[in-house]
Parts: structure tokens; sequence; C-alpha cells
């Protein structure tokens, strides 16, 4: 429960809280939308590929759309204050965007998040004016996200919490309306499937409360990277599933199932090995010249893995998946040898069964 120290009714709270409002919305306003890209795909086979560029937002993410959302929602709950902290906790690039938004309206940001974090995501938080508070274990950054706001009289934004019902999923171009905008033009319009990884499960849940609404035939599949209980508590129907340790591929995959992750929306699941994401972001540069996370590999090979099975059934249309961030933030990472090596990561079986596929349209048997 928030404590209430501000007199709601006292005008200058009010002027604060509209001028802050007023500062996100704008944001939004500035922004253009984000660009749909076509990954190369032979033209006999009928079948188009999209990656929705998440990394053109601001702070370079999908997870400004997300911080954005939470900004507005927690404003107008009354849950941020002038001068008071907003505290989450983040594995980076939700804490970066978070980090943007509490400097515009000028109030200060704790990000709880993994020792294991990227050196590029904790020099992006600093320099939009945040702060980094690290944690050894990852299933500590709920609880010492909530100390902190107790002990500062912040407010702890809580995503894994909030994220699904932070964002209006019925349209207000969010990242659904926009995909079908964006497709009105092309040959296949409605999507067969739309691919969306999940960390705290926002996203997916907003697309397909979208799909559902609007009445489109559009399926949704979630890949889930390892070291992440989505998939188990997915599948066995289980709301308790856990993981013993956190997620190597950043941003996507939790060690419990997060209140946002809205199961009973999405179609389908596809448990996707380390290896195969790393794989497939470096095929990504090779195709279209552009370095992405590792949660862009996820979707990307589960969505390849898609693009097969249409193939094999003589099946066309369309599939769309994300581009979450940018790659420039994983150099030391999924484009270091060394830290593969580091983690026993072998990416060649991977890399040989998507340059297979793209080569032959036929999906190697392992």
């Amino acid at each position: 429960m928030e404590t209430i120290d501000v007199d709601r009714s006292d005008p200058e709270y009010r002027a604060w809280l509209k001028e802050a409002v007023r500062k996100v919305q704008a944001d939004a306003n500035r922004s253009a939308d984000t660009h749909l890209l076509r990954f190369p795909l032979p033209e006999a086979w009928g079948i188009d590929l999209y990656l929705k560029d998440e990394s053109t937002h601001p702070t370079g993410s999908l997870k400004h759309r997300l911080a954005r959302s939470l900004f507005l929602y927690g404003l107008c709950n009354g849950w941020i204050r002038p001068g008071k902290p907003v505290i989450e906790a983040s594995s980076g690039s939700t804490a970066v965007s978070e980090a943007y938004f509490a400097k515009l309206i000028g109030v200060p940001f704790i990000a709880v998040m993994p020792r294991t974090t990227s050196a590029e995501k904790c020099r992006l938080i600093e320099f939009h004016g945040g702060q980094c508070h690290f944690v050894d274990d990852s299933m500590k950054m709920y609880e010492e996200s909530a100390v902190l706001a107790a002990e500062t009289g912040g407010h702890y934004m809580d995503q894994f919490t909030y994220a699904e019902r932070a964002t209006d999923w019925r349209g207000n171009n969010n990242i659904a309306e926009s995909i079908y905008q964006q497709l009105k033009l092309e040959r296949y319009p409605e999507p067969a499937w739309i691919v969306a990884t999940a960390g705290t499960g926002g996203t997916s849940a907003t697309i397909a409360r979208y799909v559902h609404y609007m009445q489109h035939d559009t399926m949704i599949c979630v890949p889930d990277p390892e070291n992440s209980c989505f998939f188990d508590g997915w599948t066995q129907g289980d709301p308790l599933a856990s993981s013993d340790c956190g997620s190597r591929i950043e941003g996507i995959g939790r060690p419990r199932m997060e209140p946002s992750f809205v199961p009973g929306a999405i179609d389908r699941m596809m448990k996707v090995p380390d290896a195969a994401s790393v794989a497939a972001v470096r095929a990504l540069e090779k195709a279209i010249g552009r370095k992405a996370g590792g949660s862009t590999g996820t979707g990307l090979w589960s969505a390849l893995r898609i693009v097969a099975e249409m193939v094999a059934e003589g099946r066309t249309g369309s599939i769309v998946t994300l581009l979450c961030d940018p790659g420039d933030r994983y150099l030391d990472k999924y484009y270091s040898d060394g830290w593969l090596a580091e983690q026993g990561l072998d990416i060649t079986p991977y890399a040989e069964t998507l340059d297979t596929f793209l080569e032959t349209g036929v999906w190697p048997a392992r």
C-alpha cells in the first residue's frame, strides 16, 4: 500500500501532475512510429517475414512503450510524487527507458538489477540520470525494490505486475494496432502469426488481446529462453512454476510466473536454446546488416521455425516478430566468442541449421 504524504487537492501538486503527464504524452506525440522491416526470404515460398523495429524508440528498445505506459499509470494513480524516487526491478532495458522518463518529469530513479546486466545498459541508465543498485540473486530484485521504496518514500513501479494493465490493449496506437496499420498495403495484410518474446509478458498480452478484440485470425506464439519458467508454467498450467536461475537472454524469460504474463491469451509457446538465439541474431546481421539483442534472436529463431512449417505444408502468409533492442548493448555478450566460450554455448549447429533452411527451404532434423 502506498503511503499517502501528498494532499491530492493541493494546487501545486495538481499543477505538477498536469505538467508531468503532458511531458510524457508529448514524448509519444513527437516520436514517429517504429519501422516494419522485411527479412529476405525466397519469393517462391510465398511467405513474408517482418521485424517490428522497436530499437528506433528514443531510448532504443521495445521497453520505451512500456515505460511510458507505466509512468502514465503511476502518475494518474497518484503513485509517482514530486521529488520522490521511482524504483524498478529490471534486467536493463526497462530501467533505461524508465530512467529517461524519470529525468523527463524531474524525479530520481533507481534500477534494481542483476550484477550480470550488460555494462552498456548500466551506462545508459546512468546517462539518463538513474542509479544502478545491484543484486547477486535475480529473485531478490522484487524484495529489494520494495525495501528501497519503503526506505525512500518512493514508488516501486513493479513492471512485472502492472505491465499488462498499464498498456491500452484495445488500440491507441499500441504496438499491435501499429503492426496491422503498417501491413495494410502488403500482400498478406493479416499476419498468420505474431511472435513476441516475454519478459513481463505485457507485450504478448497486449498483442493477443488486441487480436481477439479485433476478431483477427492471427495466432500468437511466445518463445521462451533457457532458465525461464514461462514455457513449463504454460504447458503444465502451473501458476507456481519456477526456475532456479536467471535467463542469459537479457530482457526475456523469468524465474517465476509473473503476474503480467497472461497464458490464456496466447496460442503457442516454443522453448529456444540460448545458442540458437545467438545464432539467429548473427544470421540477422548477415541478412539485413543490423545487430540486435538476444531476445530478438529468440523471436527470430521461432519465427523461422514457423516459416519452415508453413513451407513444408504449402501455406502462404505473413509473420511478424520483434526487433527488441540494438546489438551494440551486447557486444561483450552475444557478439563475443569469448563470452560464448565462458558460457559453454556452441552456436555452430544452430547457425548451420539456419543456413541450410534459408538455402533449401527445409529445416534439418537434428
